[in-house]
């Protein structure tokens, strides 16, 4: 019987690679007053609700859908977090 999982999906440029989106916001920060902001990485947050046979099924699926669209593995890293969820009770 198939179960529901929340895979929470973070996906963040490697260490190396460079991080212009995140120094535009460092700037901005820096300009609002916030002068203590010494480094800032911006990455994306992703759920996916799936339904699996059981935590290692959803685990092999979120790490696929990872290495094939949601995160380039050339410059990117990811990591995920699976939470079972309960079925919808009707009318709420």
């Amino acid at each position: 019987m198939a179960r529901r999982f929340l895979a929470k999906i973070y996906v963040t440029l490697k260490p190396t690679v460079n991080d212009p989106q995140g120094l535009t916001v460092r700037g901005g920060l820096h300009n609002l007053g916030q002068s203590g902001v010494i480094d800032v990485r911006v990455g994306k947050y992703i759920e996916v609700l799936l339904e699996a046979s059981d935590a290692e099924e959803a685990g092999t699926r979120a790490e696929e859908m990872c290495h094939t669209l949601l995160a380039n593995p050339v410059i990117e890293l990811f990591r995920y977090e699976l939470e079972e969820k309960s079925e919808p009770t009707p009318g709420g």
